[in-house]
């Protein structure tokens, strides 16, 4: 590649272009690019590059109200862009899309574009990447691997830094492992959030388009392009790409019980796991086992049951007449649907919301989770050894992740001891994505990883990426059990607040300890200017809608009221009726609920395997 063409982040791309470069230059390096990988694996169609060219032209020059202007990207073979055939990696099931996607023509008008349609498992049904009719893409860390899959083409061409981001497709972990196994963010999004119109289905129910990049900033900056309700789309949901960039003080961050996890003998797995969570403790983050069997069986029902028979359903008339068209692997999983009945899909579903019943109240424990993205590395001989078994233990901690509704982005944490990448994925409720994504960004940066296979550093720090739109938020301050990683903090991420800042009020309040309350809670009163202390509080931000209805729910002895920030700034929040305070502890010399309840209890760690 030209040593004059920038690393092909966003940031460095659209400073390319600001600068003089043109979308042309780009376009040349893609395939040059692509000539220098020489893995004919990864792109079951590329674009012409002439016109490519002649698109890249089209846009003439830098527009910055263009998010993803000049940006090229490489699009799932299962999801449609007008004008190249759509194969699912099944030759006798092509088609020519007359019209894109609905998330291609979102992209393209924003600036992006299409470099070419990407290998798969066929019909995105694997979790390795190699059950495909076409030559397999090459693991751009180590050929010796399995590439991961589905979205295994996606992926590499991101790793190779071919193209700046991917679409890829997740039902059971297809956008969250082949980013694990090569080097790259894979983004999850909440089911519902980007449109699945154009794509085809394998679950239609848990499908998901996901988004692979090298970066968390460049990932969010195309959720954000994306994110948009479809009215076409008759399981798209209104997620508001929100919550990005502001860091946290503290989350509780759940994690697998240790004598729960599963690792399946590898060791240097486990350990890069572990350096993980100890950075998450080093970033100020709060550890919190969770006993983690029930949602190893949400996982086990993914593949039995109704969600197999939604993948025969999918592509029942094709399969019916053309069986022998599949890849052997793939057949052997869409035909074990025609001995189900309607009553063993019911019975899934009864057992599904058992489980969902029995882990709520886990989920709603946590801010998010963090989990290993896959539990081990598999060479391509594992897989001929094992083909069933090693893409199920793949998707040890991906395939519940869907059926509970949960959003998810896998992030690299480094090299592992052996040389070969270390990743973890972050989980949260549906809605949650953004904070999610800016723990990710965190954690990636704290790395200090190179980006990919391709030996680009990570960029520097951007401004946070903010694509919310719609009504203007209000301020809450709060001061104790509704602080991030506190007991009544779901009250706010419930109602989807969004944390804002830290801060200090003025020196005009004094912090108690109230007797009797459950969870423990603090009560503030505000005094006379400097007869206080400045007390560490929270900022969050409420819609006016979610404000009226966290302050109708808010009992006595709270109130609400205007606390004055020790910025001169003041924000509407909780204050505490005078007759609470008969018998209270004054705490006000620790300087917020936090440092005094640290003092009671020292935070709980997680050990380190071994």
């Amino acid at each position: 590649m030209n040593s004059t063409v920038p690393a092909f982040d966003i940031a460095s791309l659209h400073d390319f272009y600001r600068n003089g470069g043109s979308v042309a230059e780009i376009v040349e390096a893609v395939f040059a690019r692509i000539a220098a990988v020489n893995d004919p694996g990864i792109f079951i169609h590329l674009a012409d590059k002439d016109f490519v060219l002649a698109e890249a032209e089209k846009l003439g020059s830098f527009d910055p109200s263009r998010p993803l202007f000049g940006i090229p990207f490489a699009v799932k073979d299962n999801i449609d862009v007008a004008g190249m055939p759509t194969t699912a990696a099944c030759p006798d099931y092509a088609y020519l899309p007359e019209q894109d996607a609905t998330i291609v023509r979102l992209l393209r008008k924003a600036g992006a574009l299409v470099i070419g349609k990407t290998n798969l498992d066929q019909f995105a049904t694997g979790l390795v990447g190699v059950r495909s009719p076409y030559p397999i893409p090459k693991n751009a860390i180590d050929p010796k691997l399995v590439p991961g899959g589905s979205s295994s083409g996606s992926a590499v061409a991101t790793a190779q830094g071919i193209v700046t981001f991917a679409l890829g497709t997740d039902t059971a972990g297809s956008g969250r492992i082949p980013a694990g196994l090569n080097n790259i963010v894979g983004l999850k999004p909440s089911v519902g959030a980007l449109s699945t119109t154009g794509v085809i289905p394998a679950c239609r129910t848990l499908d998901c388009v996901s988004l692979f990049a090298l970066t968390v900033d460049d990932a969010w900056t195309v959720f954000c392009v994306t994110a948009q309700y479809d009215e076409a789309d008759v399981y798209s949901k209104i997620i508001a790409a929100t919550g990005f960039g502001a860091v946290l003080p503290v989350l509780a961050i759940g994690v697998p019980a240790k004598a729960e996890l599963q690792f399946f003998g590898d060791a240097v797995m486990e350990a890069a796991y572990f350096d993980a969570l100890s950075t998450l403790e080093k970033l100020g983050h709060r550890l919190v086992e969770i006993p983690f069997a029930a949602f190893y069986k949400v996982a086990n029902l993914l593949y039995e049951g109704g969600w197999v028979a939604e993948r025969y359903a999918a592509i029942k008339p094709f399969f019916d007449t053309k069986e022998q068209s599949l890849h052997p692997v793939t057949r052997k999983i869409y035909g074990a649907a025609r001995t189900l009945s309607a009553a063993d899909a019911f019975s899934g579903f009864y057992a599904l919301q058992a489980l969902k019943k029995e882990v709520a109240p886990l989920i709603a424990s946590v801010d998010l989770f963090c989990v290993p993205t896959a539990p081990s590395h598999y060479t391509l001989a594992d897989l001929e050894a094992e083909p069933i078994r090693e893409n199920s233990r793949l998707g040890t901690y991906t395939n519940f992740v869907n059926l509970l509704d949960m959003c998810g982005i896998a992030v690299p944490t480094g090299t592992r001891s052996d040389g070969l990448p270390a990743s973890v994925t972050l989980l949260a409720l549906s809605g949650r994505d953004g904070l999610a994504a800016t723990l990710a960004r965190d954690l990636h940066r704290a790395s200090g990883v190179r980006l990919g296979a391709t030996g680009w550093s990570q960029p520097p720090s951007a401004p946070p990426t903010s694509c919310a739109q719609g009504e203007e938020l209000i301020d809450i301050v709060v001061v104790g059990a509704h602080l991030s990683g506190m007991p009544l903090n779901h009250q706010l991420t419930d109602l989807g607040g969004k944390f804002s800042r830290l801060a200090q009020t003025s020196t005009a309040y004094r912090l108690y300890s109230l007797t009797g309350s459950v969870p423990p809670k603090p009560g503030m009163t505000r005094v006379g200017e400097d007869e206080g202390s400045e007390i560490e509080v929270e900022v969050w931000k409420l819609t006016p809608a979610a404000f009226g209805a966290f302050v109708a729910a808010i009992p006595a002895p709270m109130s609400i009221g205007t606390i004055m920030l020790s910025d001169g700034t003041s924000a509407k929040g909780f204050l505490v009726e005078p007759l609470a305070l008969v018998g209270a502890a004054d705490i006000t010399n620790y300087g917020g609920w936090r440092a005094y309840q640290s003092r009671l209890s020292p935070p709980h760690r997680v050990d380190k395997a071994g």
